[in-house]
């Protein structure tokens, strides 16, 4: 049986792109990958940021030469869509948490959700939860959660761009966050509830925008697995999608010959700045450049596939 299951599995080579997959809770983001991976025969992946068991929603996996473009995919603006639960504190700030504290939930108004919310809009600090990925002395926080053990964490800041309330009842919250890397949608969650009062966690959260990329073009595991090879390698995103709003440059062939060769050049009348996408003459995605001070634009990442 084994044999026979093995021999259907696709062959593992080279492909290159970015698959946007809608994540199902119960699952880690690394048990996401190993199964998009092998669905799709592809040697190389790596996704853009975990998202927690029990949260679901948008999780780029990129493949192949994709995997350079990652970091910029780690490091850009998401939006989530998630539900509080007021009342009720977890060890975790999220549902798959033990409960450790209740208190009674205020009478809410919209008028009193919107005020304390508006502390929470743009630049704010927050402390990392124990129950995180974060590393402290070379050990993961949840590592030394799981062990009764807390530390000192230093508090971060980050940015919140947009924070709408989309529906309320006598203790919940339904909300729409667009956040800058970094932000702890638990820790926001439980901060918003002291805000109002009382104590709260994440009932639910659904990641739904990671850079440029949105749920609405994302494709569920059940999908995936009842397509066909070719279909699922159908759905590959080109690696620049993962950087489609950052300025274009087009480079001519005596550029091109310098850039693959890790040398910055000039562009004529360039107005672009901070990071690019450079391209050949033919149109050919070469990688990521970024613009510097003396005005010349030096290569960042470049792609195997246009060497």
């Amino acid at each position: 049986m084994n044999q026979m299951n093995k021999a259907k599995r696709p062959r593992r080579e080279s492909i290159h792109g970015i698959v946007l997959l809608d994540k199902s809770p119960g699952f880690t983001s690394n048990q996401v990958l190993q199964k998009v991976k092998r669905l799709l025969g592809a040697r190389k992946a790596g996704h853009t940021g975990s998202l927690d068991p029990m949260a679901t929603g948008l999780l780029p996996i990129c493949l192949g030469e994709a995997t350079k473009v990652s970091p910029f995919l780690l490091n850009s603006d998401k939006r989530y869509l998630f539900t509080i639960r007021l009342g009720v504190a977890t060890a975790t700030g999220d549902a798959e948490g033990e409960i450790v504290q209740r208190l009674p939930v205020p009478e809410l108004t919209r008028e009193k959700i919107e005020k304390a919310l508006e502390s929470f809009k743009g630049e704010i600090e927050q402390i990392p939860p124990m129950y995180s990925a974060l590393k402290q002395g070379g050990k993961r926080l949840y590592e030394l959660a799981r062990q009764g053990i807390e530390v000192d964490r230093p508090p971060r800041r980050v940015t919140v761009y947009e924070l709408h309330l989309l529906d309320w009842g006598q203790d919940w919250l339904t909300l729409d966050a667009l956040c800058s890397k970094g932000t702890f949608i638990r820790t926001l969650a439980e901060d918003i509830g002291k805000a109002l009062d009382t104590v709260g966690h994440v009932e639910n959260l659904r990641r739904t925008q990671v850079g440029d990329f949105n749920l609405q073009d994302a494709v569920t595991m059940e999908q995936l697995e009842a397509m066909p090879l070719e279909e699922r390698r159908s759905l590959l995103q080109t690696v620049d999608s993962a950087v489609s709003s950052w300025p274009e440059v087009a480079l001519t062939e005596d550029m091109t010959f310098y850039v693959l060769r890790g040398q910055p050049v000039l562009i004529p009348k360039l107005q672009a700045q901070g990071f690019v996408r450079l391209y050949n003459r033919d149109g050919l995605f070469l990688g990521v450049g970024e613009v510097l001070d003396d005005g010349r634009v030096a290569p960042r990442r470049l792609f195997k596939m246009a060497a």
